[in-house]
Formats: C-alpha cells, structure tokens, sequence
C-alpha cells in the first residue's frame, strides 16, 4: 500500500508506477491495472486516472524477470524528426508541433509514445504531458519538464487562462451565424471496449467556440477555440451539427470521407493550431502556432 503525496498530485496512474517500477515491463503495468490488481481506494483505477494527495494505492507483488529487459524504443528517425518539431521551450515547459498518427502514450498495440521520446530527447527533466491530443490530431502539445510547471499549468487550463485553439476541415458550408456550440457529453463504451463520446443531457458541460475561416460547398476550415476540454469534444460537437470532420473514422460520414479520400485525405482533418500561455512563474505572455499542415493548404485550395 503506497500513500499518495502531494508531490504525485495529478499524476497519472499507468506514470506513476512506470517510475516506481522502472525495471517491470510497460506491458505487465498495464496488464496488472486492466486485471483490477492494481485498486486506488479499493477501487479499480484506469490508467489515466489523476492521482490526489491521501489515495491510497494498492499494488500486488511485481516479479522481475532474470537478464536485461529491452523495452522497445524510439527511432533515431522519429526522436530527430520530433528534435525539429519543437515550437517552443525554456527551463519550465516543451511546446511540440505533434505528426498526425502518433499516440501521446504507449497501451495496448502501441509501444511507445510521443511522451516517452520526449524523455529520451529531455533525460534530465521530469518532463510530463499537461494536456493530451487524440493519436489522428496534429499540432500544439504542451509538456512541463518539472512538477511544479505542471501543477501550474493544469491550474491555468482549469481557469481557462490557457487558450487552445483548432483547425478543422468539415463536410459542407458551417453556418456563419453558428459561433458556439454549447453541449454536454459523455463517454461511453461500444460492446469491445473501445470508448466513445456522444451528446447527453446528463453528460459534461462542454462549449466550443467556432468562426468559418473559409467557406466552401463541399467543405470548409473552420477555427475553434476548445473552451472545455471534453474527450472528442470537437469532433463530437462538429457531428451534432452535421458538419462533421474531414477523415474521422469514430464520428465522421462515410460518404464525405470517401469523398475526401479521392482527394489524397488520409488523415483526420483536425490540427492543434495554436496555444495562448499566460503570463505566470513559468512561461511569459505569449502565443505559439503550430503551421497548418500541407494537406491542409492543399485540400483548401480546391473549396
């Protein structure tokens, strides 16, 4: 039984125990915390779960296998291509324009994600991810290379001082008039597991704002600024409005998609644009863009 400080306020479970068992496989933690061997309050816990300061988290004896354990790793190809996709950093935070297709974590059938590079690429911080974009999302991806940076920062996302703003490539004409789109959502589950989001009255509050940067019959860009940070909170909000995203294979219409495959999409049309950083002890007042992807400037250039 492991009592949570408050220097493992808001850390992830699954990170928590890859630190605490750097020589255990990343696959046996995971296993371990899917079984329910692993119980946060006596309660099964998901591997993102954000632990809080007096949970008491119960781990079963951990067997070590004899000989050195090769845990998969980055390519040099990737940790130099990731090297060169850094938009922003000082001594407190990582701001990285992330490739379209990458995962934020490892799982199941993922070996390694854009946070484990990043800690190979940063070996002397602490460097951990203060927000998450969906694996098929490109763009701003804010890290913290210390505890204190990132308890700072998920504070100024809870206040909304942290603005994140999208690009987005969606079916048809987006109604000018149209610049919020205010619904709740909850998260559900299809019967093998995987999780999906859909509007519910009883769901979390969740407001998109939205502008049309251009418009065409087909499809058009569109800009929105993520006020909450639901899971699929744009993609969801976009298909309720029957505007859904370009290339979406969860919430997406499988006309316009195949639409859009002649066309060479091969990839969710949605880009994290840009992040506003407030002044604060860690980053100054500033606003750092992540360029629109190629396929992006290609696609909009026939609206």
């Amino acid at each position: 039984m492991i009592e949570i400080s408050a220097a493992q306020l808001g850390q992830r479970l699954d990170n928590f125990l890859f630190r605490k068992f750097g020589d255990v496989p990343r696959t046996r933690i995971y296993r371990i915390i899917r079984k329910g061997e692993v119980r946060v309050n006596k309660k099964r816990c998901k591997p993102e779960y954000k632990l809080q300061v007096g949970d008491q988290v119960r781990i079963p004896p951990l067997r070590v296998e004899a000989g050195p354990r090769q845990e998969p790793q980055p390519s040099k190809k990737l940790l130099a291509q990731l090297e060169q996709a850094v938009l922003y950093e000082n001594a407190h935070v990582v701001i990285l324009d992330k490739p379209a297709g990458l995962a934020v974590h490892a799982g199941s059938g993922i070996a390694y994600g854009v946070i484990d590079a990043m800690r190979v690429l940063y070996p002397d911080s602490e460097i951990e991810l203060v927000h998450r974009l969906d694996r098929d999302t490109s763009g701003c991806l804010l890290f913290a290379r210390h505890r204190q940076a990132l308890l700072a920062m998920q504070t100024c996302l809870r206040d909304r001082s942290l603005k994140k703003n999208y690009c987005a490539v969606v079916r048809g004409t987006w109604p000018q008039e149209v610049t919020e789109v205010r619904l709740p959502l909850k998260k559900y589950h299809l019967p093998n597991g995987e999780r999906r989001v859909r509007v519910d009255a009883d769901g979390q509050a969740a407001l998109s704002r939205v502008k049309v940067l251009q418009a065409g019959k087909q499809y058009s860009l569109i800009g929105v600024e993520l006020v909450t940070g639901r899971t699929h909170q744009i993609r969801v909000h976009c298909q309720a409005e029957g505007h859904e995203i370009a290339g979406d294979d969860k919430y997406g219409d499988a006309e316009f998609n195949r639409e859009m495959r002649k066309r060479g999409v091969r990839r969710l049309m949605l880009h994290a644009a840009s992040l506003e950083l407030p002044q604060s002890d860690y980053t100054p007042e500033i606003v750092i863009n992540a360029p629109l992807p190629e396929q992006f400037e290609l696609l909009m250039r026939g609206a």
